[in-house]
């Protein structure tokens, strides 16, 4: 157990000595001068579905009025521990918020960032269940109001060090690999190995971390949901008032470890082979592609996932909630569909048949997927041929669900348990099973009144 109430280099008090049990997850954010867009990522955060987690928020010495905020928003949610500490940079940053971290699972973010509301519970969900050291995940990059999603690896699945190291070495320098912020650590490997980021670098750090990290996995679980919002800070090493000959020795070094990290992993023929792979890092260097407005894959911001910005007129409206319940549906759906490479539509069908086990009538299922019921009875032979579904030939309602959909079913049920948890946010465990009771006795009503 630990307590509250202790400072550690500015560190807020929380609130007394009251005993509080270790978090699941340890999120951690270095801020520096980002009072215009603290509060996004703040709040993106705080609305996670998954709330088992403490919050370390490293003020780096701001000038501006980042430390009012912060502090504003310790003094609204307990989870949230400010640290105030002279300027140092981004490493000795980050170092200070892992020793100061006690949760069983490390997540980081940049400032100026923000996360999917589903982010944190997809990333416990795939770590545990896949007993994974490290999960990795797709993003969208952000441009100037312009979104596109990211990602390098196309199966979602366990890969070995070995297998990911592969991987890897076909596009080293993509920001997929080399960030930190769109990956799930275990604190307890980056203790054992005492792993820190390098101080004293200013170029790669958070990927030579990576490398360090990825020694020590034995299984990498590759999680295709987009779960960051990543909007790039331009700013070179020049800018930031680095030597010309400072900066080449920095990237040597780099290099130098890079390679070095392929001869770990890799046999000496396996090496070999994908030398040509491993020595393209160096005229690659870190990069990430561009958002190109209007092209395929690019969405506005906003318009790559559901959301809802109306306020209901009385809190006791069934159409309302009606309205907001297809409003968050429609959300997880989308990230399955995304996780799966999936229409939305096939992700319905599948939901469907999670939920309801056979079609009992072809029309009622066409007006559930809002389609006629050709176009329904097509979209079964389609999933068929993917196959996720088997049916009888010539009977679409003969439709069962693969031993293939069984991932895409776990993602469905897990999807439904963090429905549950933001629909009953803030309930007591006595008011959730009344709810959940009254329920039943509701769709039963709402069934029989469809039937006449």
């Amino acid at each position: 157990m630990a307590k509250t109430g202790i400072l550690v280099e500015g560190e807020k008090r929380l609130s007394s000595d009251k005993e509080v049990s270790m978090p699941k997850v340890s999120i951690i954010i270095p801020v520096y001068n980002a009072e215009q867009v603290l509060a996004r990522c703040l709040d993106s955060v705080l609305a996670q579905t998954f709330t088992d987690f403490e919050l370390l928020v490293m003020d780096d010495g701001s000038k501006d009025g980042t430390p009012a905020l912060c502090d504003a928003y310790a003094a609204k949610d307990t989870r949230v521990r400010v640290v105030h500490k002279p300027n140092s940079g981004v490493s000795d940053t980050r170092n200070k918020a892992l020793n100061l971290a006690t949760g069983e699972y490390l997540q980081f973010l940049d400032a100026d960032d923000w996360i999917t509301p589903e982010a944190t519970a997809l990333f416990v969900h795939a770590a545990e269940e896949n007993h994974a050291d490290l999960v990795i995940s797709d993003f969208y990059r952000v441009v100037d109001g312009w979104t596109a999603r990211k990602g390098s690896i196309d199966e979602e699945g366990v890969l070995s060090r070995e297998e990911f190291a592969a991987c890897m070495a076909k596009s080293p320098a993509d920001y997929y690999y080399g960030v930190i912020w769109n990956k799930f650590f275990r604190r307890d490997l980056v203790e054992k190995y005492k792993l820190r980021m390098d101080e004293k670098l200013r170029w790669c750090e958070d990927f030579i971390f990576n490398l360090e990290y990825i020694l020590h996995t034995e299984r990498i679980f590759v999680l295709r949901a987009p779960t960051y919002y990543y909007v790039k800070t331009e700013g070179s090493l020049v800018q930031q008032g680095l030597e010309i000959g400072k900066i080449v020795n920095m990237k040597m070094n780099v290099l130098e470890y890079y390679t070095d990290f392929y001869k770990k992993v890799f046999s000496e023929e396996e090496y070999l082979l994908h030398r040509p792979e491993i020595y393209g890092f160096l005229i690659d260097y870190s990069h990430d592609d561009a958002v190109i407005p209007f092209l395929p894959g690019s969405k506005r911001l906003g318009k790559e996932k559901a959301f809802s910005s109306h306020a209901p007129l009385t809190v006791d409206d069934s159409w309302a909630e009606a309205y907001y319940m297809a409003r968050l549906i429609r959300r997880y759906t989308e990230t399955i569909a995304a996780r799966f490479d999936l229409e939305r539509k096939e992700v319905e069908v599948i939901q469907f048949l999670v939920n309801f086990r056979h079609i009992e009538s072809m029309q009622e299922f066409a007006e559930y997927l809002n389609l006629l019921p050709i176009a329904a009875a097509a979209l079964l032979e389609y999933l068929a041929i993917k196959g996720y579904v088997k049916t009888e030939f010539g009977k679409p309602e003969s439709a069962e669900l693969t031993e293939k959909a069984a991932e895409l079913k776990k993602a469905i049920l897990q999807a439904s348990e963090e429905l549950e948890r933001s629909m009953f946010r803030g309930f007591s465990e006595a008011e959730v099973e009344t709810l959940r009771a009254g329920r039943a006795r509701v769709i039963d009503n709402l069934r029989t009144q469809l039937e006449h």
